[in-house]
């Protein structure tokens, strides 16, 4: 198991934490966190794009000229795709684009995802973390101490208080998610991942 400090809110360390090899020292796969990650991108997308075809264009469906005699190609209806003010051929219409991958693949995935961002450097570990203010200046100055300021991921249980959340929702660049929520994308997204140990326990519970 990889030692790891564990601080404060002053960032003084407390502690120390064993970290599973199986999850944050596991060899990483970069295959499998690209179809995780399109698989979850996909998922997002709502698919609410559509075109008119011809059949839904209001036109009135006469023809707009006699069959012959006119020296002009032959045309049955405004509608056509054909003509500029015509239906789309085959555009898009309102789908779902979401589907699954197994959940071995994605837990595998996200052992891939955490030891890479460890091997980084990405991840803070607190013994707890509070903002008993509740206020987004208080959060901000915290952050500033440690030297962080894009692409910061809170992931959060129980402990994390709601007034420690709220003085953290309101900064730009700092996206919160609840331990249950861990995912692919959102961690190799990040710069600077923030953890409570209580989190790294449930994570454990979890990917072990």
């Amino acid at each position: 198991m990889a030692k790891v400090d564990v601080v404060d809110m002053s960032i003084n360390k407390v502690a120390s934490l064993d970290l599973p090899e199986s999850i944050f020292s596991c060899e990483v796969k970069p295959h499998l966190m690209h179809e995780v990650v399109v698989m979850q991108l996909a998922s997002r997308r709502s698919g609410t794009h559509s075109a008119k075809t011809r059949s839904e264009v209001s036109f009135s469906g006469a023809k707009p000229w006699r069959q012959k005699g006119t020296g002009r190609a032959r045309a049955g209806t405004k509608a056509s795709p054909l003509w500029r003010t015509g239906g789309v051929a085959f555009g898009p219409k309102p789908r779902d684009y979401s589907y699954s991958i197994p959940k071995k693949k994605r837990r595998s995935a996200l052992r891939s995802a955490l030891s890479a961002k460890h091997a980084d450097g990405a991840f803070r570990f607190f013994d707890s973390l509070s903002v008993p203010s509740g206020k987004t200046k208080d959060a901000v100055a915290f952050l500033q101490s440690l030297g962080v300021d894009r692409k910061v991921l809170l992931v959060h249980d129980s402990s994390v208080s709601a007034e420690t959340l709220r003085a953290m929702k309101n900064i730009p660049f700092v996206r919160l998610l609840h331990v249950d929520g861990l995912n692919v994308y959102d961690v190799i997204n990040a710069r600077c991942i923030l953890m409570p140990r209580t989190v790294v326990e449930r994570v454990e519970e979890v990917l072990v």
